[in-house]
């Protein structure tokens, strides 16, 4: 945009510089966050999430539709990384403390995330599906293929474009479209509408989730929520208030 604007004075003052191309390197917009819509203010009551997982059983394998029922309930219930959920191995998940250790991810760290009990049942539940599925030996991967593999990132991303089709969700704009990231975005939205209504401290609940969610610094956090209007409404309303006490 610089340049452009040094080319236009250039043509009315030819000793206007215009600096050279690739001065500056560009970078691709982020994409727009597709906040899943949700039936009330919860992380865990997503109606656009609960259509993906139904339409799961419209895949061909029983354990194909049973492993990315779990992975996107996951993704939406806990905000983890699309790579992170399918690094995840049998011992990395305790049943009896319904806790997922998540190793060596983003910057070489690891991070506990507990689990909502229905999460942590729902796991154990798929773990003893895949058994009866897929019994003997393989892969020490949770989520596996029909094949017994784990599953691979670019397969997760094709499947998944399947479903969203299937269950009906379009675009909101060319740059915003429903991705397996954004469950990650919705889930930091929702944790802090959910802070906001029960009038909770934000900064608080915003370095607990910026640990939850893996993040090194608060500030990774904040770009997720700032795409969120409703979060910002809010925001902007208790800043409001504060002003308006004595």
């Amino acid at each position: 945009m610089a340049r452009g604007f040094a080319v236009h004075l250039h043509a009315a003052d030819p000793a206007s510089e215009i600096p050279p191309a690739g001065l500056i390197p560009a970078r691709a917009p982020r994409a727009v966050p597709y906040l899943y819509t949700a039936a009330e203010v919860s992380a865990y009551t997503a109606a656009e999430v609960s259509a993906l997982m139904a339409v799961t059983s419209s895949l061909a394998s029983p354990l194909r539709a049973a492993t990315y029922r779990t992975l996107i309930g996951l993704l939406a219930a806990t905000g983890m990384r699309v790579g992170e959920a399918i690094r995840l191995d049998r011992p990395d998940f305790g049943p009896a403390t319904g806790v997922l250790t998540v190793r060596n991810t983003k910057f070489g760290k690891s991070r506990l995330v507990p689990l909502h009990p229905t999460t942590a049942t729902a796991v154990a539940g798929y773990l003893r599906l895949r058994d009866q599925l897929h019994p003997g030996p393989g892969d020490p991967a949770i989520l596996i293929s029909p094949a017994g593999t784990r599953l691979a990132y670019c397969n997760v991303h094709a499947t998944w474009r399947l479903l969203v089709r299937r269950a009906g969700l379009a675009p909101r704009s060319p740059n915003c479209r429903p991705r397996p990231h954004d469950l990650r975005h919705s889930f930091a939205v929702a944790s802090l509408l959910d802070a906001y209504a029960a009038e909770q401290d934000g900064d608080a609940r915003l370095a607990l989730l910026a640990t939850y969610l893996g993040h090194a610094n608060p500030a990774a956090t904040y770009w997720y929520l700032s795409a969120a209007p409703e979060l910002l409404a809010l925001a902007g309303q208790r800043l409001d208030d504060h002003q308006e006490r004595p």
